[in-house]
């Protein structure tokens, strides 16, 4: 696979990132609308920290929870209220959901959400539109949308962190723009970049993990961390499993 090739050709300056003594944490991949998946790891997920020691757990999820699946409501609706015995939850923004805020905000935007799975997330909801539509009944959708949506739901697509660190591994929906610091990047790219992010070997002084660009299998070397298999169509959903300076994956 081309991005696995990319990958594999990273020359990172450190021979290992890795996370403070005891913790150990789970990064999901792009969920898309799959509560069946998404359920299952969770599920998978308990099996493993059981057979792990550790002293803080951490079930981080990085974005993407929306559309082309058809129970983005459902999986919205699982991450609100999601419990695992002894570890915390984070939720990480995704492009998706920002496409989903923007048609909220501005439904003269959302042909191109409706292009990549903004429809079945509409359907979730009960609001059903053809791809191919006037700006009136996009307004439509979109009053349609914000009048079902619940409350919990948008304080939630609205509340979402950017990225999470802990010690020297950052996760983040899709990557990093090369040779910018981190409190100088833009949210456009920690949530949308690809081709730049994936071919430079540049070491930001932390691991990355991220989903978004889509890999045919889970991929890991010194400098990222990918893990979005594409569950929408693979019905493989994955989840990083990071303590410290180790990674091992588990999935669907």
């Amino acid at each position: 696979m081309f991005w696995k090739k990319l990958f594999a050709s990273a020359a990172p300056s450190k021979s290992a990132y890795g996370l403070p003594e005891g913790e150990l944490v789970y990064a999901v991949g792009d969920i898309h609308g799959r509560i069946d998946l998404l359920l299952k790891l969770r599920d998978l997920i308990e099996t493993d920290m059981a057979s792990r020691p550790h002293e803080n757990a951490t079930i981080v999820f990085l974005g993407d929870y929306v559309d082309r699946g058809f129970h983005s409501c459902e999986v919205i609706d699982a991450l609100i209220t999601m419990k695992i015995a002894g570890a915390k939850v984070i939720c990480l923004a995704g492009n998706h959901e920002d496409m989903m805020l923007q048609f909220l905000a501005d439904p003269s935007e959302g042909q191109m959400w409706l292009g990549v799975g903004g429809l079945a997330t509409l359907a979730s909801y009960g609001v059903y539109l053809e791809e191919e539509t006037d700006f009136d009944a996009l307004l439509d959708a979109s009053n349609a949308l914000g009048s079902v949506l619940p409350r919990a739901h948008l304080d939630f697509l609205k509340g979402l962190d950017e990225h999470w660190q802990l010690g020297e591994i950052l996760f983040v929906h899709a990557g990093l723009r090369p040779g910018i610091p981190l409190s100088a990047q833009r949210r456009r790219d920690k949530l949308g970049i690809r081709r730049e992010f994936m071919e430079s070997n540049y070491d930001f002084g932390v691991k990355i993990v991220h989903g978004h660009t889509g890999v045919r299998k889970p991929i890991s070397n010194q400098l990222q961390v990918a893990v979005d298999t594409g569950a929408f169509a693979t019905g493989v959903l994955t989840a990083a499993v990071l303590q410290d300076a180790s990674v091992s994956f588990v999935s669907t």
